[in-house]
């Protein structure tokens, strides 16, 4: 009794600790928004641009420009974990579930 009550606990703990990293808020009907996959193109593109402003010498540009270049980098990298669409799973729900494991073996 006390092994499959603790094996409930654990798992109602992984499963509330896990959250997903495409999170599709939904719209006032209820359903969810899909986002658009890049195309082959498209990240040819992203991954050209990124190496290119990595080999920029930026020793002699202004702040506000370097700062443009970061923001590009964050819209880019965004544009990509949108469309890859993975899993975050917390520390704790990782240690749980991980405990599970050893448990149940």
């Amino acid at each position: 009794m006390k092994k499959i009550f603790f094996t409930t606990i654990v798992t109602i703990f992984i499963v509330s600790s896990s959250t997903f990293a495409n999170n599709s808020h939904s719209n006032s009907v209820g359903q969810a928004s899909t986002e658009k996959a890049l195309s082959a193109e498209e990240i040819t593109y992203l991954k050209n641009r990124v190496d290119q402003i990595y080999a920029m010498d930026k020793s002699e540009m202004t702040s506000s420009e370097k700062t443009a270049l970061k923001s590009e980098l964050k819209g880019i990298k965004e544009k990509v974990q949108k469309s890859s669409g993975y899993i975050y799973i917390s520390a704790g729900g990782l240690l749980l579930i991980i405990i599970l494991i050893l448990i149940l073996l």
